[in-house]
């Protein structure tokens, strides 16, 4: 007789996942592993980088006399004071920027939230990894936007008030859903999303656009265009498909989005946007007069995995610059 697998707490034998499900939990589980190798690589790498800056400057100071160790100790000193004032600079600068947005009436974006429940716990982190970059571009941009996060509840509320210094982020946190927070501008509501028949040309100041905050939206096809229909605001998709072909996957991130549209208001060219900020794996340039933009779909959200790997890559190479 066949053994059967043993009975869960409710004496049901559990789910037998589907090839489909089995694949992408293998394919996870081997993320994960990977992730966790080049962690812990990394962390060797920047200790032994550490232990090594250390003895060649210990070296230094053995190899001169009382007197240049004291000029060189006051030199270093000096430089450290120097990249400390820079940066308090660039703070203040970055400050006053997303302050002007948020007061001299920066054109609004905002990411909405509201889609916790549907997402697991490690979707969740990797869209708050997103929500962070985002708001590190946006106070680079010599343009910013003024930034909203509707709908923070739940374990993404969690999650987000865990991120270092995110309670003097300059931004709108909100609890409440964007149709609530912004009622008295519900004409001038615009969700981006790929189903949209509406071509998004410009951008109008006067207009407030959302992006949706869901990773692997792959689930949920279709989810936020029938939700702008239900509530009664305009929807409208990146003119993509004008400009290039995607040649592999067609999944942007919410932080890409937040790039393209920030690219945007600083060039006013989209063709410019999309070059600059879609990693090139993704796209094959094509002729836009050859081009069908309806044939291009887009979701404006990623998988898991390949989010996170431009994100942290990203943030990688600004730490090495920073160096």
């Amino acid at each position: 007789m066949t053994d059967l697998p043993p009975p869960l707490n409710d004496g049901h034998p559990p789910l037998m996942l589907s090839k489909s499900a089995r694949k992408k939990k293998m394919k996870q589980e081997r993320y994960a592993e990977k992730k966790a190798m080049r962690k812990s690589a990394e962390k060797e790498r920047k200790k032994r980088d550490l232990e090594r800056r250390r003895r060649e400057w210990d070296e230094k100071l053995a190899g001169i006399s009382e007197e240049e160790r004291l000029i060189l100790l006051n030199e270093r000193k000096m430089a450290r004071k120097e990249r400390m004032a820079m940066k308090m600079d660039e703070k203040e600068e970055k400050v006053g920027r997303l302050m002007k947005a948020r007061e001299e009436g920066g054109q609004k974006v905002v990411v909405d939230m509201e889609f916790g429940e549907l997402m697991e716990k490690n979707e969740i982190h990797s869209l708050v990894h997103q929500i962070m970059y985002c708001y590190a571009v946006n106070g680079r941009c010599s343009s910013p936007v003024h930034l909203w996060l509707t709908g923070c509840t739940g374990e993404i509320e969690t999650q987000l008030q865990k991120i270092p210094g995110y309670d003097k982020w300059i931004i709108e946190k909100e609890n409440r859903s964007y149709i609530e927070a912004l009622q008295d501008k519900k004409e001038n509501l615009v969700y981006l999303t790929a189903d949209a028949d509406v071509v998004l040309d410009e951008l109008n100041p006067k207009d407030i656009y959302i992006i949706g905050g869901l990773v692997d939206r792959n689930r949920w096809k279709g989810i936020t265009m029938k939700k702008s229909q239900e509530q009664g605001i305009k929807s409208a998709r990146l003119p993509i498909g004008t400009y290039l072909k995607m040649s592999s996957s067609q999944v942007l991130t919410v932080n890409q989005v937040m790039e393209i549209v920030l690219k945007f208001i600083e060039t006013k060219d989209w063709k410019t946007a999309f070059f600059q900020v879609i990693p090139q794996r993704k796209i094959t340039e094509a002729d836009a007069e050859n081009v069908d933009s309806a044939a291009v779909e887009v979701d404006y959200v990623d998988d898991e995995e390949e989010e996170e790997e431009e994100v942290e890559g990203k943030v990688r190479k600004k730490k090495k610059k920073e160096i």
